[in-house]
């Protein structure tokens, strides 16, 4: 992770938006959901439509298997930990760990599938090679996935969720969003101790914040 010094102790490089209804509405459900206004949220308050509309499509992208929690927390870990993103490898390695062991979680966080099925090991190489390398691909890794039972719909729905991701995760961390201090208090240990890389931890906000 990179040093506290580069980001001045601030929870992003920019100043706070305006908060806007709409955008109210998404730090409401934050506290509904998670007990605390997130930071991502509050970055995104400068167009909270878009947001909306972006975790709109991949609900749509991701419905079309149905893809399960668990895969989703496969594709959202091993695309944010080899993209370098500290924040959404931190909240999905806890939504992973929750559905399918802390141990699970921070394997696929730190590359190590053993405990994943061949279908999911297929799945979390392809999310790895997406973030790293996309133009690297080649026919070859989309048969693997053929092979692992994934039609072509299934692999073009896979791909978009993790692009879109990838979008999200990027704008997040080129405007230095910091991962949310209260995640470390939820985060198992084998998942804080996957998480070397990325942002460091926001400073807590008071609890009135």
């Amino acid at each position: 992770m990179i040093s506290d010094s580069d980001t001045a102790g601030a929870a992003q490089f920019l100043s706070g938006a305006e908060v806007s209804e709409i955008a109210q509405a998404i730090l409401d459900e934050d506290r509904a959901e998670m007990g605390f206004e997130m930071n991502a949220s509050r970055l995104w308050a400068y167009h909270s439509e878009v947001m909306n509309g972006l975790f709109g499509v991949m609900g749509e992208v991701a419905s079309r298997r149905p893809f399960t929690l668990r895969e989703r927390g496969i594709l959202v870990t091993a695309c944010a930990s080899s993209l370098g993103d500290s924040y959404c490898s931190l909240a999905w390695g806890t939504k992973l760990a929750r559905e399918a062991g802390p141990r699970f979680a921070a394997g696929v966080l730190s590359g190590d599938d053993s405990e994943l099925s061949a279908p999911e090991r297929a799945m979390a190489a392809w999310a790895r090679q997406v973030a790293r390398d996309p133009n690297g691909t080649a026919a070859r890794d989309v048969q693997a996935l053929r092979d692992a039972g994934f039609d072509d719909a299934d692999i073009f729905a896979m791909t978009v969720y993790v692009a879109l991701r990838l979008a999200f995760s990027t704008v997040n961390d080129a405007l230095g969003v910091r991962p949310d201090a209260e995640l470390t208090a939820v985060a198992p240990a084998d998942v804080l101790g996957a998480v070397t890389f990325g942002r460091p931890v926001a400073a807590g906000r008071p609890p009135d914040a």
